[in-house]
């Protein structure tokens, strides 16, 4: 029984540590290369009339990281159903 618990809880981090890394690639490509490395090839596109990467450094950026949270919140409660750890 022990072993099995200890199976379930490193599935359970293997599962989390790798939606923590797609979160955070995910941030990084929002928040330095759409906001800095890419700005000026983001800028030939406009977005409400404003060159999209201005956009990204001001506002779009803020969307990314809002709507990041509200995915970890969501995938995390549906992991933690999964493996019966949900309050």
């Amino acid at each position: 029984m022990a072993e099995f618990d200890l199976e379930k809880r490193k599935a359970y981090w293997r599962e989390n540590v790798r939606l923590m890394v797609i979160l955070l690639i995910v941030w990084f490509v929002i928040s330095y290369l759409c906001g800095i490395v890419f700005v000026e090839e983001l800028n030939t596109i406009r977005l409400g009339g404003y060159k999209l990467g201005f956009w990204f450094a001001q506002q779009g950026s803020m969307y990314g990281f809002v709507a990041i949270i509200f995915i970890y919140a969501r995938r995390m409660a549906a992991l933690d159903r999964k493996y019966d750890l949900h309050e």
